[in-house]
């Protein structure tokens, strides 16, 4: 696996994240020591503790004085930079196990209490979801939410939205060549919409865990697809 590019500890910096990203390398366990990264990318010293650098400055990993490097696990605290960094595939996943726990009890909680005017709305977004790609996502996810009436709910569903943003647009993007895919998510919204509006919230939670899940999976496909 040796490395061949113009600046070397980039490229050791890329393949160490495509570790982690793959479970190569899982959180909290210990890197290989410097003598043995150099001698897996084929690779000097000072590039490598170059790119342990770099990695430490991004809060992928630290450095444990007389004993290594580790790998952090999941830092929310990334979150809260701005502008926001572009989630890797370790963040999605954490995110998306968020957002299932976080958008199945809001649309439980959304088809007990929904009014006429939320549904109303909903409708609205929804039927006009497969021409406005992202923003009609956004604009449906963060409808759901606010019918359940509560601030907290709203502000952290338009948070996490804020910091996939660009994940999403690129996905929104992406999937616009694939009429199958679009369609299914168009249902599967259209599906969350009806439960909500029939009241029947176990319903509205299973579909929106299923929503999820898919999404999730087409996400990191793409990215993994449109990866150089």
């Amino acid at each position: 696996m040796k490395i061949s590019t113009k600046k070397v500890s980039d490229a050791v910096v890329e393949h160490i994240e495509e570790m982690i990203d793959s479970g190569k390398f899982e959180a909290g366990e210990k890197l290989p020591s410097v003598r043995e990264l150099c001698e897996m990318f084929g690779v000097g010293r000072s590039a490598v503790r170059d790119a342990i650098t770099t990695l430490k400055g991004k809060g992928t990993v630290y450095v444990k004085q007389g004993e290594g490097t580790y790998i952090c696990g999941f830092d929310s605290t990334k979150l809260f930079t701005n502008p926001f960094p572009l989630p890797s595939s370790r963040d999605i996943r954490e995110l998306f196990k968020v957002r299932k726990i976080l958008e199945a009890g809001i649309a439980e909680m959304t088809a007990l209490n929904r009014s006429e005017e939320d549904i109303k709305l909903i409708g609205e977004i929804l039927s006009n979801q497969s021409e406005h790609g992202w923003e009609a996502d956004y604009n449906l996810h963060t409808a759901i939410a606010k019918a359940t009436g509560n601030e907290i709910i709203i502000q952290l569903i338009q948070f996490i939205s804020t910091m996939m943003k660009k994940a999403m647009v690129d996905f929104h993007n992406y999937i616009q060549k694939n009429e199958s895919t679009v369609r299914t998510i168009v249902e599967q919204h259209e599906s969350i919409y009806e439960s909500i509006k029939l009241a029947q919230p176990d319903l509205a939670k299973q579909r929106m865990i299923e929503h999820l899940d898919f999404v999730e999976k087409e996400l990191l496909q793409s990215q993994l697809l449109q990866s150089p």
